[in-house]
């Protein structure tokens, strides 16, 4: 039986930087492959990139390109990575992708796989997978759980997307001991929407105390991850009657078009996208980069108490 050998390789910069143990935020790069059209995707790589070093840290966006696991690209392999072409991989796709030499942009759970491998402790997204509105039929649950559940990274995200079950996706959360935090706000934030309806457990009010929440939690042998919630910046919140009409048309889409599993959610967004005339686009890239910023400040944080 041939052998493959464990690919994974952090750029030239995060090595250095964690080396001298500075500062490093992973980037998801499903976001820029999937998530956001073109040509825009490629701007919005550099703005996210961009947020993250003017705060003092080194971005690291992660994808499997020939095959092989980057935990930071180039300007030329973020080009690979935004000019489509590249397969979805969660966390159970990576040996797989890797033996066949393919090329793939990698979510929340392949993110926090990767980057815990090769010693990134967090990562910035968007927002976080969770339980689908229908799992009781259909068991729909994002694998961005379950490698939270067993993987010790802190995500900074804006809550999970409002077209996702949230009080499930807490519970689900709680059960696998994952603390959840508010950053500055007692609210869980719902992606689009600045509160989801639902309190968090816990709030933070500067990256030093998330920082020092997650040096708890890891020395008192916390294995599970942590979720560090941001609303999205109060001028780029979607308003709630945009919000609530294109949730209900796109709900009401997937069931006419009878969308499941892992093509529900593209579905939805794509329809938010359409339905706002792309509103829901700028608030995505505004929330994205307002946490890669405050991922940075608390990679910073964390990096200065070692």
């Amino acid at each position: 039986m041939p052998h493959v050998p464990t690919r994974i390789t952090a750029s030239s910069e995060v090595s250095d930087a964690l080396r001298r143990g500075g500062a490093v935020v992973a980037l998801e790069s499903t976001i820029l492959a999937h998530g956001l059209p073109a040509p825009s995707n490629r701007a919005a790589a550099d703005a996210i990139e961009a947020a993250v070093r003017a705060h003092g840290a080194v971005p690291a966006t992660v994808a499997v390109l020939d095959g092989h696991a980057r935990v930071g690209l180039s300007a030329a392999e973020l080009d690979r990575v935004c000019g489509g072409g590249l397969a979805k991989l969660s966390a159970r796709d990576l040996g797989v992708a890797v033996a066949l030499g393919r090329d793939g942009a990698t979510t929340v759970a392949a993110t926090a796989t990767l980057a815990h491998a090769v010693g990134v402790p967090l990562f910035a997204t968007g927002g976080l997978g969770g339980v689908h509105r229908d799992a009781r039929e259909t068991w729909d649950v994002s694998a961005d759980l379950d490698a939270l559940a067993r993987t010790a990274v802190l995500v900074v995200c804006s809550g999970v997307k409002s077209i996702l079950d949230v009080p499930a996706t807490l519970e689900v959360l709680e059960t696998a001991s994952v603390p959840v935090l508010g950053y500055r706000t007692h609210a869980f934030p719902g992606f689009y929407r600045r509160d989801a309806g639902l309190p968090v457990p816990w709030r933070v009010d500067a990256p030093a105390e998330a920082a020092a929440a997650w040096r708890a939690h890891t020395a008192l042998g916390g294995g599970a991850g942590m979720v560090l919630a941001q609303p999205v910046p109060a001028a780029d919140e979607l308003p709630a009657d945009v919000h609530d009409r294109l949730l209900a048309e796109g709900l009401a889409l997937v069931a006419e078009r009878g969308v499941t599993g892992k093509d529900v959610t593209p579905t939805l967004l794509a329809h938010f996208h359409e339905g706002s005339d792309g509103a829901s686009l700028a608030t995505n890239l505004a929330l994205v980069v307002a946490n890669a910023a405050l991922a940075a400040q608390v990679a910073v944080a964390l990096a200065g108490s070692r």
